[in-house]
């Protein structure tokens, strides 16, 4: 069974930062994306960041950040966790944030689109303050 358990969420003020984890298990297969999305009340969930994970669960590319975080949040692998650090947090950051698993993708890039995804975390809130 796969299961991807988020954390690290919390209440920070602008400017702030944290690190998300995503604890990754079950999941047999050697090469996958996982991504990082979020989602806001009323809004659509959006890509935030994604990687592709090889053999041995370690990052062999894909990695795709949305523009609206490009320089400031960094995804990143470390065996069966994969994190999103977030700096420089401002309030529209706010929003529940999930880790997600698929099994489309390649080296070059994986796809920022929920839809692609079909293992999903239960998620971590998020809340930036001004």
């Amino acid at each position: 069974q796969v299961q991807l358990v988020e954390s690290g969420g919390g209440s920070v003020q602008t400017g702030g930062s944290l690190r998300l984890s995503c604890a990754v298990s079950g999941y047999t297969h050697s090469y996958k994306c996982i991504g990082w999305f979020r989602q806001s009340p009323g809004k659509a969930r959006e890509g935030v960041a994604t990687i592709y994970s090889g053999i041995y669960n370690t990052v062999i590319g894909g990695i795709v950040y949305a523009d609206s975080v490009n320089g400031r949040f960094t995804i990143s692998q470390d065996k069966n966790t994969v994190y999103l650090q977030m700096n420089s947090l401002k309030p529209e950051d706010t929003a529940m944030y999930y880790c997600a698993l698929s099994g489309i993708g390649s080296s070059y890039s994986c796809p920022l689109t929920s839809g692609y995804y079909n293992y999903w975390g239960q998620g971590t809130q998020v809340t930036v303050s001004s």
